[in-house]
């Protein structure tokens, strides 16, 4: 039976929207949604799995970085929220150019879930309910409210699925096999049928996470620490730097071996992965340490992360060795590898599989587009990672609300965000894994960089109306500053005066033989804006974020103006908009296959067309040649 209770009732309390789910996705387009003035109800199966992290304790990453800035530029929650609750701090990349550089913070993950859950309760429009939905109503493909287990409707205009990988979930080690969500949590077992009567295709697919092992008993002498930054920068552009200059905890760093290896060699016949028992499809980008051993043979070792959980628990994360084996060989496994040779399993490790949705059935605003008024983000939408959860529950927030508001969605392209390239790429390319972002995937990365991100996007953000004046106009400030700062010394003379030279001389640059500009020195390799302070007289007391932007906007500036160059050819596919009610079967010179992917995604743009799996080249020239007739 799919309720518990023997009648439907109505709830009263007017809503509207209700966003199900509440973890790193459904927070973000809660508070989205309330705080652009909708009453709001946000469901989750358990309060106390607000914001959960139930795989890695940390937020940020490579790429990922870049996403919880560009979050925190528009509005959102999750980068103020782990400045609170960290407890140790990393700059990735910081040897490599600006556009890769990427933060990274572990979190103390009780301490981010009750800090996040607090903002929820706190935040006016914004009620939470722990109640599972098991029906999405709607009326002539429209969205009229959702229906819980308990037989309660909550009428609304707008819903926005966000339910992780809670949906009809499975939870699998060796010959285990537990019908739940990540930790225990209970499931969702019934919206999934709610949704396919809709007409909505679901996927499956699978994710793990390795064990929890107790820090009592892990010899850390037989490892590399891994230490924090000197100085923390902090993810919010709100957070005073000075605020996050903590004591930080460690991690540590040890490696697989060929023991590990044969272990796992030997066992992967009892491995539900190899064996079939697991359907669901795996991600590319974040194997199991069974996926390892088997498609690296010749790799001798494999690095293994031991994170703390937080400072209030003894248990650590082992990451790099996430695995589905039965609980013996887990054993085996772990205390195979230097430093956890007395290993003891707080949590065993295990894969999970969920349904999901082929999110080719987005429109760009994360709207169905099939059922009006019906949005998603996270997972949900074969996404992986707390980030991407995070940016697409935000972008649905907002689009939700925009669209009870009358004003047309906000669509971030590939060259404002990488929140513009992760839903394009969700929404237009097939894709049978979970989805993660990596600056790889971004084709105007040095103009996305995570130091930018406020510069790019805090105006978007403020003309949603999620970013308040006071900021907005420190926003205004800073781009007056950079831009009088880069001009002063583009025109600031420097002579061969001995101070000069012996400065040039210590940073093993070049001597001087004629004058030249601070801005010339500036972009030699070796030298910076910071570099030159003692040779600058003049320079204007100004703070560090608008130093750094100075610097590498006169470091890069030739990359970054054939960058944008890049961008203005990108925009003129992207403006080129095709009709809602174009017909592809009608246009002859297309391909059979161009004219079914055509139909099936229904792109917005020339641009967004070229990018489909399936439409080549010529494909889009004769739709050129075809609208242009038209």
């Amino acid at each position: 039976m799919k309720y518990s209770a023997n009648s439907v009732w109505e709830n009263k309390d007017e809503y509207d929207i209700a966003v199900v789910g509440a973890g790193h996705a459904g927070c973000e387009a809660a508070l989205a949604a309330a705080r652009l003035g909708f009453r709001t109800v946000v469901f989750t199966v358990s309060v106390d799995s607000i914001a959960l992290m139930p795989c890695n304790p940390n937020i940020g990453g490579s790429s990922k970085g870049h996403l919880v800035r560009e979050v925190d530029a528009l509005g959102g929650e999750m980068g103020k929220v782990i400045d609170r609750t960290f407890i140790q701090s990393k700059m990735l990349n910081s040897s490599k150019g600006p556009a890769v550089h990427s933060l990274r913070a572990q979190a103390d993950k009780a301490d981010y879930s009750r800090a996040m859950r607090q903002v929820l309760e706190n935040q006016e429009n914004l009620d939470i309910r722990q109640m599972e939905v098991t029906d999405i109503l709607s009326e002539d493909g429209k969205v009229t409210g959702v229906r819980t287990y308990s037989g309660a409707e909550y009428r609304c205009r707008a819903v926005i699925l966000c339910t992780g990988t809670y949906l009809k979930a499975r939870c699998i080690y060796g010959d285990v096999s537990t019908y739940t969500g990540p930790n225990g949590l209970q499931s969702a077992n019934y919206l999934t049928d709610s949704l396919k009567s809709l007409g909505i295709k679901m996927y499956r697919f699978k994710t793990g996470t390795p064990a929890r092992i107790d820090r009592n008993s892990i010899d850390f002498s037989k490892m590399e620490e891994q230490k924090g930054d000197d100085r923390v920068v902090p993810f919010s552009f709100t957070t005073d730097p000075e605020s996050v200059q903590i004591d930080q905890v460690s991690c540590w760093l040890t490696y697989t071996n060929e023991n590990t290896h044969e272990i796992i060699r030997k066992n992967l016949d009892r491995s539900p992965l190899f064996s079939g028992a697991i359907e669901g499809t795996g991600p590319r980008y974040c194997p199991s340490i069974e996926d390892k051993v088997v498609k690296f043979p010749d790799k001798d070792r494999h690095q293994v992360f031991i994170e703390p959980e937080g400072l209030h628990t003894t248990e650590m994360y082992v990451g790099g060795m996430s695995s589905s084996l039965p609980e013996d060989v887990q054993y085996a496994m772990y205390r195979s590898v230097p430093g956890l040779e007395h290993a003891k399993i707080v949590r065993n490790a295990y894969a999970i599989e969920y349904d999901c949705i082929d999110a080719r059935q987005l429109k760009s605003t994360l709207e169905f587009k099939n059922v009006e008024g019906l949005f998603s983000g996270g997972q949900f939408n074969g996404s992986s990672g707390y980030e991407e959860a995070a940016a697409q529950g935000l972008m649905a927030g907002i689009n939700a609300a925009r669209k009870l508001q009358g004003k047309e969605g906000i669509v971030l392209d590939r060259s404002q965000g990488y929140i513009g390239v992760l839903i394009d790429d969700l929404v237009t390319k097939e894709s049978h894994e979970p989805y993660r972002m990596m600056t790889s995937r971004a084709e105007y990365r040095l103009l996305l960089r995570q130091d930018n991100a406020d510069l790019r996007l805090t105006k978007t953000g403020y003309e949603v109306g999620l970013i308040d004046e006071e900021r907005y106009q420190k926003l205004l400030r800073k781009e007056e500053m950079i831009e009088e700062e880069i001009k002063r010394v583009s025109h600031t003379n420097v002579g061969t005066s001995e101070q000069v030279q012996e400065l040039l001389k210590a940073f093993g640059s070049t001597p001087l033989t004629s004058g030249t500009t601070l801005a010339e020195l500036i972009r030699r390799p070796e030298l910076s804006y910071e570099k030159l302070e003692p040779i600058d007289i003049d320079r204007p007391d100004i703070p560090i974020d608008v130093k750094e932007q100075v610097n590498i906007n006169i470091k890069y500036e030739g990359y970054i103006k054939r960058q944008m160059r890049q961008v203005e050819q990108f925009k003129k596919l992207e403006n080129k908009k095709i009709p809602d009610d174009i017909n592809y079967d009608e246009i002859q010179s297309l391909r059979i296959e161009a004219k079914q992917k055509l139909n099936q995604i229904r792109p917005a743009s020339i641009g967004q067309a070229s990018r489909i799996s399936g439409v080549s080249p010529a494909d889009v020239s004769v739709l050129l040649v075809y609208l242009g007739a038209r």
